[in-house]
């Protein structure tokens, strides 16, 4: 990098990590490592090449998703997520929020498939989000396809952050534990269907993410801006096979500070253009209680600053349930009422 660059930094692309670089011996190993390390506290941010994600499991995952959203609305609609107390389902253009303006996205909310969990007495309420996806009954390969994809990137998403986790010098297999069979990974299924009538260009609204890894399959129209070190919100360009990858806040905690979790908007694409994107969000057990990481660059953490609006809880769930309700009103009001403020 020339010192050039160096005043003015250009912000053409996130770093590219290649992933298969950890099977290609030491030395391409310690240079994925120090890479990694550098996106991951310098950025927050990055492409993920490299993966062995197959090329016919993504085709039948977007093959399956267009052909969700390309089904009459009411068919789209009979899965409602004001349905599920569990907050599983679709979402149509403009129920979502964040930052309490509204999303001008529709949407499938899917999660590991399970029984429900109604909290007894004495329960966190958090287990209300656990519980059975909502599928639509024309399109059996949707289900297949989807819940193939939350296993494929979850067996990513670890190996990720095991080499993440050794490449800033901590126990790969520190938070194996919170993970495992009851972990919590998430799936949104969106599209962006333009700009809205009102002018309002609002895809989703700046935020962060407040697991751990999000993995985001995004297709070629573009959209997704990431705000880096001058303040400012970069486009962020598509490339073929990659995920586009970003750090959730629960890592920043953990860290205290020395990894990065990083805003992150979409601007919906100009007037009648469609554009499809697929979050995995790679999530502990609701119960997990997130410790602190032990590495040797603790000491040159900056410390977190906590946000008031968006505390993070001691067990994740607690995390998660808040964002949901802020997220969902109407799923909140109609089944969650009791654990709504007043505001």
């Amino acid at each position: 990098m020339t010192a050039h660059h160096a005043t003015t930094a250009t912000y053409d692309q996130l770093p590219v990590i290649d992933l298969s670089a950890a099977d290609r011996g030491p030395r391409d190993r310690a240079l994925l490592h120090d890479r990694l390390h550098a996106a991951a506290h310098d950025v927050g941010f990055f492409q993920l090449v490299g993966h062995g994600v197959p090329a016919a499991e993504k085709d039948a995952l977007l093959t399956a998703m267009r052909a969700f959203f390309a089904l009459p609305e009411a068919d789209r609609l009979a899965l409602d997520n004001v349905n599920s107390p569990h907050f599983r389902g679709y979402t149509r253009t403009g129920d979502e929020r964040t930052g309490g303006a509204r999303d001008w996205r529709d949407q499938l909310d899917i999660g590991a498939e399970r029984p429900a969990r109604v909290p007894g007495p004495g329960e966190p309420p958090y287990w209300w989000l656990q519980g059975p996806n909502q599928w639509p009954a024309a399109l059996p390969e949707l289900r297949t396809a989807a819940l193939a994809w939350i296993d494929r990137l979850g067996a990513v998403a670890r190996r990720l952050l095991h080499e993440l986790l050794t490449a800033i010098g901590a126990p790969a297999d520190f938070y194996d534990p919170i993970f495992g069979d009851g972990a919590h990974p998430q799936l949104k299924l969106v599209r962006y269907p333009g700009s809205a009538g009102d002018g309002t260009d609002q895809g989703v609204g700046a935020h962060k993410d407040y697991g751990f890894l999000t993995l985001l399959l995004q297709d070629t129209v573009g959209g997704l801006q990431v705000q880096r070190e001058d303040g400012r919100f970069h486009d962020v360009p598509p490339i073929e096979d990659a995920f586009v990858v970003n750090l959730g806040e629960l890592l920043e905690v953990a860290t205290n500070g020395y990894l990065l979790a990083t805003n992150h908007r979409v601007v919906s694409p100009p007037g009648a253009t469609e554009r499809f994107s697929v979050p995995f969000f790679y999530n502990p057990r609701l119960d997990a209680r997130v410790a602190p990481l032990p590495f040797p660059h603790a000491p040159e953490a900056p410390g977190v600053t906590t946000d008031p609006t968006n505390p993070l809880f001691a067990e994740y769930g607690y995390n998660e349930l808040k964002g949901k309700l802020r997220a969902h009103p109407l799923v909140a009001e109609r089944h969650h009422g009791a654990l709504l403020t007043p505001a």
